[in-house]
């Protein structure tokens, strides 16, 4: 089954949902960035989250979102658009951390392995300046991190649930997500269902490894009334080519790229997202600084 979201209303047009299975889209990420069990947890849930959040978003916007913070992973970026496209680059993959406590010793330790410091979302909406909004860290395990930050930046009271299940040989067994967004005018007997729901609802990792497709955790999150809107379908990409970082070389300046000529012969450049790598002869050096005048 490939990955894919469903944005859809509910209890009386008075809540948004998003529901996301996205286990390819982690795995993809895993074998480009070599993570370990708990970085993988970490930057997946990431990802996820980011790529619904992208479909929040007009065809031609897109997002930028950095989590930084003080644990072994360091700092993870997502680029995320409308067309459901993410991609992504982790400080350190190497991290495998789990719970020392006996009750959860067998779980990933996402939140150490984060740690604490700022979630910062830069929206880019086609105008002339960017839009830049940012929250505290509150548990390091992504989804707290979330809800908290739709509540206090963009004023939307919010439940965000992410999980991603590692496999014994180190693949990603199961991933997803939703976002609960509520809307004005949703009635107090909604608020005290939907903490009900979330409250016994299983971890959707898990639901999704039981082979529950967004659709039926819809039907969990929304018994009665759900309407689906939209099925978008989601993916790791990364569009970056040749002429992007010619374009790049292009904008160094003079003494910059004379070193690059004279001294190195050569520039190889490797893609921070999908690690693709891209070769400029000496010549075409030259070339993109004869063009530059």
């Amino acid at each position: 089954m490939n990955d894919y979201a469903l944005i859809s209303s509910a209890y009386d047009d008075t809540v948004r949902i998003y529901v996301s299975k996205t286990t390819e889209l982690v795995e993809e990420a895993r074998k480009i960035h070599h993570t370990w069990p708990t970085a993988t947890a970490a930057f997946g849930r990431f990802l996820t989250v980011s790529a619904m959040m992208g479909l929040m978003y007009k065809k031609g916007e897109r997002l930028t979102l950095r989590i930084k913070g003080d644990g072994p992973i360091g700092p993870m970026l997502v680029e995320a658009n409308p067309e459901g496209e993410v991609r992504g680059e982790i400080h350190n993959p190497a991290v495998y951390l789990k719970f020392d406590d006996e009750k959860k010793k067998h779980k990933l330790n996402v939140g150490k392995a984060v740690g604490r410091g700022m979630l910062h979302v830069t929206k880019d909406l086609g105008m002339k300046e960017f839009f830049n909004s940012s929250s505290d860290l509150q548990t390091g395990e992504i989804g707290d991190d979330f809800t908290y930050y739709f509540a206090v930046s963009e004023q939307t009271p919010s439940s965000v649930g992410l999980g991603v299940l590692v496999n014994t040989d180190q693949s990603v067994l199961a991933s997803g997500g939703y976002i609960l967004q509520l809307m004005p005018g949703v009635k107090e007997e909604t608020i005290q269902k939907l903490e009900k729901i979330i409250a016994e609802i299983p971890p959707i990792s898990t639901l999704i490894e039981e082979g529950k497709t967004p659709e039926e955790i819809l039907g969990i999150l929304a018994p009665e009334d759900a309407k689906i809107l939209s099925k978008r379908p989601l993916a790791y990409a990364c569009h970056c080519s040749k002429d992007g970082f010619k374009k790049s070389l292009g904008a160094l300046d003079e003494k910059t790229l004379d070193s690059l000529i004279d001294e190195d012969g050569k520039a190889d450049i490797e893609c921070h997202f999908c690690h693709r790598q891209y070769h400029f002869s000496k010549d075409e050096l030259i070339e993109i600084k004869h063009s530059k005048k």
